[in-house]
Order: C-alpha cells, then structure tokens, then sequence
C-alpha cells in the first residue's frame, strides 16, 4: 500500500530523547517499510527513517528557538498533504484533531490515532464535532470521556523487539522512567521505594510548563540518601538502566492513555508496579507482568512480592503482545478496511 505517516513536528522521529508519539510513529513507519509498503513520513527534517521522508521543517520545533508558533509549521504541513492526497492509498494522522476539518472534506481515506487524553472539558466538544471522522485508540479505557465517536479500531502500541533487551545485570533499585509532571507519580514513586528500603533511580525529562512543580515537590525529595535523578536518557541507555531495576515504579494519577514505558520496562524483563488508572488493565498482567495496586502502602507491598515473578515470562508477554509486528499488521488491517469502503463522491456546484 501506499501509505503517508504524518508526525507531530515538536520531536523528530524517532526523538533523540523523550517523545512517545513521535517514538511510536517511527517505530510504526519503520515496521511498515519492513512489511514492504511503500511508505512517506511527513516529519521534522531531523528525522531517520527508511522511509521517504518529506521534512516539514528543518528540525524537531522543540531544538528550534526561532520558532515561536509551532502550530503554523502543523498548519502548512496539512495543507501540503492535502494537495498531494492522490499519492496515497492511505493518510494516517498522528496530530490530534487537527487534519479533521480539512480532510474530511475530500476523498482519499484518512485516519487518525489519538496519543493523548480526552477526558478534559474542551476535548469532548471539539471532538465531539466531529463525529464521523475515523479514528483508532491506543487503549479501550482512552474512549471513555468519548464513546460515541467512529472508534475504528483499539490498537495498542509496539515496540521492535531487538531494541530493548534484557540484559545480565544485577537488579539494586527501582526505577522511574519517563517525565516528571503530577500525574506521573515521581513523588509518590519516591516514597514507595522508600518505605521498602531500596534506592530508586529516575530517569526523567523535566517539561518548562512542569518545572515549578519540580522545583516545589520533586527537587527538595532529591536530597533523601535512597534517591538519584539521572534525567533523560536515551534509548541506547533504556535496557542497562531498566534491567538494573528490581521494577518500574509507575503510581500514576491520571486516566493515562497507554503508558509506554510499561512496555518498554516488559521487554527487558523488568515487572512495572502501577496504580489502576486508565489503560493499565489493559497492559500490566497482574501477577503476571507486574502488580496493579491502589496505593503507596500497596505498592510496598508489591515491592516485597517481586520475587514471586519471573522475569523471562516478562519478556515472553511482552513479544506475544507488544512487539512492532503485531502493532504494524493491526493497522494495515485498519488501512485496508479503509481503502476498501466507498469513496463519497465530490459535487461540483455551478
């Protein structure tokens, strides 16, 4: 098929550092090209793929300074997909609601995958606008402030299967990976590590629009004796510093949409520990994979059952449900259940 892949433009594909849409999509692209389809990724400049690449700008918007709106670079790259739409059997959107307007207004099949939350007020009613426009969830829990919409499809997220590995290592803390923000737990993390007596490691981004709340909470738990903060690391650093960890420590505080880092912990054969919020139902197989918990004290609890998991069958899950693969063949499915419906036919009104 031929198929267009269009990123969000705030991180390269794949991002030097933390980025999970834009991970995903080239993980995605790559796969597909694998597959042996025929593949355009509209992308930021900076990006690598075996793809064709189409920049839309010179680099990741987030490293660009001089960029002050980064919404007109997203405006000019729906507006250059839409002259070129006859190239493609297929357009597969990664950007929100933004191509809705435009492309629903012409005939090629489009497509458009929802990374991020919609349980906020604004959400439901510009989605909510939008009816008929298809779109794919990555968990089932993620449509439920929006269950009415033209859900086409739940397709979970992937990873290839040779770049996080497990590796021969001795496991002497816990780990948090990913970002620091309120709903991601770091502080609660902290604590739970140290009630059971072990250290724990975070390996996170810190966000300017989440720095007051570091400054405020996250950085004064800095200085307890059990704690180390790596900051961001990338994703040659991700299986030493995952296989080091007795756990991934995910407490999270919010409807979370999927949660990347539960897979990306699983294919090293670390077990997560995680609250019961959002899409970890869906992703953590208690007693299994990991333990779903309701709290701190919980979650302690949870740390001194770790022994009780094996490892191997971690990593086992994790290829049987999580790899690339799997995530690719779901979506040429969605793609070809989409080429194949009838076209509506554009009128010319005199």
């Amino acid at each position: 098929m031929r198929i267009a892949q269009v990123s969000p433009l705030y991180e390269a594909v794949p991002p030097r550092l933390y980025g999970g849409t834009e991970r995903v999509v080239s993980f995605l692209t790559e796969e597909l090209v694998a597959q042996g389809h025929e593949v355009t990724l509209f992308a930021s400049g900076d990006s690598r793929t075996a793809a064709k690449l189409e920049p839309m700008c010179e680099e990741a918007l987030r490293l660009d300074p001089n960029i002050r709106d980064r919404m007109a670079p997203h405006m000019k790259m729906m507006e250059i997909i839409r002259d070129r739409v006859d190239e493609f059997d297929v357009i597969h959107f990664h950007n929100d609601y933004l191509p809705f307007s435009l492309f629903a207004r012409q005939p090629t099949p489009f497509v458009t995958t929802i990374h991020g939350r919609l349980d906020l007020p604004e959400f439901v009613d510009i989605y909510g606008a939008f009816p008929k426009v298809p779109l794919v969830s990555i968990s089932d829990s993620q449509r439920a402030p929006v269950p009415n919409l033209n859900w086409v499809r739940t397709v979970h997220h992937g990873l290839p299967t040779h770049i996080l590995t497990p590796r021969d290592v001795k496991q002497d803390y816990l780990a948090v990976l990913g970002r620091v923000s309120p709903e991601k737990g770091v502080d609660k993390a902290i604590h739970i590590a140290g009630k059971a007596g072990l250290r724990v490691k975070i390996a996170a981004k810190v966000d300017t629009a989440d720095q007051e709340y570091f400054e405020a909470v996250i950085k004064p738990l800095l200085k307890l004796p059990h704690v180390e903060f790596i900051g961001e690391i990338n994703e040659m650093q991700k299986p030493d510093f995952l296989s080091a960890a007795h756990a991934l420590i995910f407490p999270i505080d919010w409807p979370e949409p999927f949660g990347l880092v539960m897979i990306e912990a699983m294919a090293c054969g670390t077990p997560v520990i995680t609250y019961e919020r959002g899409s970890v139902p869906e992703v953590i197989e208690d007693g299994l994979t990991g333990f779903i918990t309701r709290d701190e004290n919980d979650a302690v609890r949870a740390v001194n059952r770790l022994g009780e998991l094996d490892r191997k069958a971690v990593r086992a899950r994790f290829e049987e449900r999580f790899s690339a693969r799997r995530m690719a063949a779901d979506y040429v499915s969605v793609y070809e259940d989409m080429a194949n419906r009838p076209r509506a036919q554009l009128r010319a009104v005199s």
